[in-house]
C-alpha cells in the first residue's frame, strides 16, 4: 500500500512539473511574440505562429499588416498579464489581459499547439469579460 501511494505521489509531482513546464513555455512563446511587435520585427514574431497561420498569410509582412490592424493592443501594448492556462479539446489556451495606449483593457486567448518545433501560436481571440468568446 506504501509503494502505491509513493507511485500514486510521484505521478501527481511529475504531473505538476510538467504542466508548469508547458506554461512556462506557452508563456515565454507569446511574451517573445509581443517583444518582436515592440520592436516591429514581424519576421520573428511570425516564427511564433503555427504553420496554419503561416500559411493564411504568406509572408511576415502581410502578417503584420494584419495584427497592426485588427489586433492593435497585441502591436502596441501598455500592459500585458497572463491570466488562466486552460486544456480542451487536446490544445492549450492562454488567457491574456491586454491594456492598450488608451488604457482599455481586453481579454484575448490564445490558443497554443504543441509542434515538433515546440509551442506555436494557432490563433488568438477577443474574449468578453466572464469568458464569453466575442
Amino acid at each position: 500500500m506504501k509503494r502505491l501511494v509513493a507511485i500514486l505521489l510521484a505521478t501527481a509531482i511529475a504531473g505538476q512539473a510538467a504542466a508548469q513546464s508547458a506554461q512556462d513555455s506557452i508563456r515565454s512563446v507569446i511574451s517573445n511574440q509581443f517583444a518582436a511587435f515592440q520592436q516591429d520585427d514581424f519576421e520573428t514574431a511570425f516564427t511564433f505562429a503555427s504553420p496554419m497561420i503561416q500559411g493564411m498569410f504568406g509572408t511576415p509582412e502581410r502578417f503584420g499588416a494584419m495584427v497592426r490592424n485588427g489586433y492593435p493592443m497585441v502591436w502596441r501594448p501598455a500592459n500585458v498579464d497572463f491570466a488562466a492556462l486552460d486544456r480542451r479539446g487536446g490544445r492549450m489556451y492562454q488567457n491574456v489581459l491586454v491594456t492598450d495606449g488608451a488604457g482599455v483593457l481586453h481579454l484575448l486567448e490564445y490558443e497554443m499547439i504543441q509542434t515538433e518545433d515546440g509551442w506555436e501560436i494557432n490563433g488568438v481571440y477577443f474574449k468578453r469579460p466572464g469568458g464569453a468568446g466575442a
